[in-house]
C-alpha cells in the first residue's frame, strides 16, 4: 500500500504549458505516473508531451476523471489555482510554488473552510518537493530514481534533505512506502490540519495505518509548532518506530532563516527545543543529517530483531 498517491492516481499539472512543468511532467510520465490532463486558461484544446490541456480544471476533471493535481503556477496566481482545483473536485493537491504571499494562502484557508470535512481536498505545500509513492507513482520534482520501494515512511518540510534520506536509504538496501513533502513556509497547507488536513500529525497517523510502513522518518526544520504537535500524537498513538531529524540547530532566536521564513519565536520552535521534545516523546533523533539512513537501518534492524 502507500498513501495519498497510488498507481491508480489520475494526475492533473495545472500550469502544465510552462518550461519547468513540461520538464517534470515529463518525468512523471516516464517514472509511469497517469498525467491525464494539464490546465492552462485560454490554452484549452492544445496538448503537451500528448497530455490535452483545457482551459478549467471542471473541464478537466469531467473529461479525464482526474483525482489528483500539481499546481506548477507563478506565485501570484497559485492561491487562485488551489481553490480552482479544490471547486474543481480533486481530492488531493500538491503545490510547488514557491514564494505565495502568506494572504493569499490565508485566503485558501478560509476559502476551504466552506467544504464539509468529506468533500475536503487535501493539500501539501506550498514550497514543497511533491509526494512520491516508489515504483507506484510521482507527484512533484523529487528525482524518482533515488526511491526504492520498501517499508520506510517519509515526512518532510525540507524537500533537498527528504532527497538525502532516501539516498542514505538506497546506499544501504532500504526503500520507501510513501515520502511526503509537506512545505516550508510559514502557512501552508501542512500549517492547518483541521483545515487543511496535511500536518506532520496527520501523515503520521496515515503511516501508522499503512501496513507497508514500519518505521517513519521525519525530517523538521526550526520555526513553528509542528514537531511538537507531532510529538504529543507520537507519545499517545504510534506504535511504529519514529526517526527525526531538525535542521537548524544553530539558528539564533528571532532570525528569520533561509527562504521559506522559518523564525524561532517561541518555546519549542528551535531545533535544539524540538529534539528535547521528540526525545521526550520516544523518538529516535539523528544529530546530523549524515547518518539519518545508518540511525533507520539500526532502528529496522532492532525492530526484526
Amino acid at each position: 500500500m502507500s498513501i495519498l498517491l497510488d498507481r491508480s492516481s489520475r494526475v492533473v499539472v495545472q500550469g502544465i504549458t510552462g518550461r519547468m512543468a513540461q520538464f517534470h511532467t515529463k518525468e512523471m510520465l516516464d517514472y509511469g505516473t497517469q498525467v491525464v490532463a494539464g490546465v492552462v486558461p485560454g490554452k484549452g484544446g492544445e496538448t503537451v508531451l500528448g497530455v490535452p490541456v483545457f482551459d478549467t480544471m471542471k473541464q478537466a476533471v469531467a473529461a479525464t476523471g482526474a483525482d489528483t493535481s500539481l499546481v506548477f503556477v507563478p506565485p501570484p496566481f497559485a492561491a487562485d489555482s488551489i481553490m480552482e482545483a479544490a471547486d474543481g473536485g480533486i481530492r488531493y493537491c500538491v503545490c510547488i510554488t514557491d514564494g505565495i504571499p502568506a494572504q493569499d494562502m490565508i485566503r485558501v484557508k478560509r476559502y476551504m473552510m466552506r467544504y464539509p470535512r468529506e468533500r475536503r481536498m487535501a493539500l501539501t505545500g506550498p514550497n514543497c518537493a511533491g509526494t512520491i509513492s516508489p515504483g507506484k507513482a510521482m507527484l512533484g520534482i523529487m528525482p524518482g530514481h533515488i526511491y526504492l520501494s520498501g517499508p520506510v515512511g517519509v515526512v518532510t518540510r525540507s524537500g533537498t534533505l527528504g532527497y538525502e534520506a532516501a539516498q542514505q536509504l538506497k546506499d544501504r538496501g532500504i526503500g520507501v512506502s510513501t515520502s511526503v513533502g509537506i512545505g516550508g513556509d510559514p502557512i501552508n497547507g501542512s500549517s492547518f490540519r483541521d483545515i487543511l488536513e496535511r500536518s506532520f500529525r496527520d501523515i503520521l497517523e496515515r503511516f501508522e495505518a499503512d501496513p507497508e510502513t514500519q518505521v517513519v522518518c521525519m525530517i523538521g526544520e526550526i520555526g513553528g509548532p509542528q514537531e511538537a504537535e507531532a510529538a504529543a500524537y507520537i507519545q499517545n498513538h504510534m506504535t511504529k518506530p519514529v526517526i527525526a531529524y531538525i535542521a537548524g540547530l544553530t539558528a539564533p532566536r528571532g532570525r528569520q532563516m533561509g527562504h521559506a521564513g522559518a523564525i524561532i519565536s517561541a518555546f519549542g520552535e528551535s531545533a535544539s527545543e524540538k529534539v528535547e521534545i521528540l526525545t521526550a516523546a520516544g523518538v529516535t533523533v539523528a544529530e546530523h543529517p549524515s547518518v539519518i539512513g545508518e540511525t533507520i537501518a539500526q532502528v529496522l534492524a532492532r525492530r526484526a530483531a
